[in-house]
């Protein structure tokens, strides 16, 4: 090709318009990485914290610090849930973009309601949050509600692609309808069924489950079990006989072992969030894990 030839095809494929770079999108738990992976795949996606993460309690590490920096969008659940940690990683982050009330941050339990509000909390009330519990993405129902949110925030940011996470959205709330109806007809053994939980982590699905909570390894929520705690719990589990005693993949498994052992009841160990290393990569797999571990204990009973 002649270097004038050479010269009009460079000018030409420099007068295209070149594709949008795609979104830096932090998020602050696992549930809403696996969320904006299924509506923006192309986006580059990380997630502050991982499955057997604690989600109140993460340092503000240097990588977090960089990759918040370099966000366009930040995604957390809110209701206080990272309260004790995403201040001060906003703060060194100095990223404008994902501050609060910026379109880049998006707290989600803001666009979706939450279950057991609270008008004040009393002194000595325990780790409880007065804008609900934050873990709605444990409600099918509200994922739905949330997929929705996340879609049109990515639309608003990235305009160029506004069709693409429209239609990227309607396919997989056509999916998740479709899951929805399944799930609901096979979790239908398990209404009624009755429950002893460690914190409030599940509280939406087993709202959704109707499933019965009789009784909670903590004293108070986010207190660790004591001994004199569940010594008192014995009697109460042994009249009951619920299902299960659970707890979620990164709480230590040692009280409710120790319950177990006293009452015969079986314990439940259970992701409380999407676990890609563990083969629970998207929301549809994580309820589809939920709701396999429970009506396999529920058959074996």
């Amino acid at each position: 090709m002649h270097i004038r030839s050479k010269l009009s095809a460079l000018a030409l494929v420099a007068a295209l318009p070149l594709p949008a770079q795609a979104l830096n999108l932090f998020a602050c738990e696992p549930e809403w990485a696996s969320l904006a992976g299924v509506l923006a795949p192309e986006a580059k996606i990380s997630s502050a914290t991982h499955v057997y993460q604690d989600p109140h309690y993460i340092e503000a590490r240097p990588s977090l610090i960089a990759r918040l920096r370099r966000a366009d969008l930040a995604v957390c659940s809110g209701a206080a849930l990272e309260a004790g940690w995403l201040p001060a990683l906003q703060q060194r982050a100095a990223n404008p973009d994902v501050q609060p009330g910026q379109p880049g941050m998006l707290y989600v339990a803001q666009w979706v309601e939450t279950i057991d509000k609270m008008e004040s909390v009393s002194f000595g009330a325990g780790h409880v949050h007065p804008e609900g519990n934050p873990h709605l993405h444990l409600d099918p129902e509200r994922m739905r509600q949330a997929g929705a949110v996340l879609s049109q925030r990515l639309a608003q940011l990235d305009p160029e692609r506004r069709d693409a996470y429209k239609v990227g959205y309607l396919r997989w709330s056509m999916q998740w309808e479709q899951k929805l109806a399944d799930w609901k007809k096979r979790a239908e053994p398990l209404l009624g069924k009755k429950l002893v939980v460690q914190h409030t982590t599940f509280d939406y699905l087993w709202r959704w489950l109707g499933m019965d909570v009789v009784a909670d390894l903590e004293p108070k929520p986010g207190v660790p079990p004591t001994p004199g705690h569940l010594a008192s719990l014995v009697k109460q589990v042994e009249q009951d006989r619920p299902l299960a005693i659970v707890h979620s993949w990164y709480q230590d498994p040692k009280s409710a072992d120790w319950l177990s052992e006293r009452t015969g009841v079986p314990v439940l160990s259970l992701p409380s969030t999407t676990a890609p290393d563990e083969g629970v990569v998207t929301p549809a797999d994580l309820f589809e894990h939920l709701l396999q571990q429970l009506l396999e204990l529920e058959r074996a009973g």
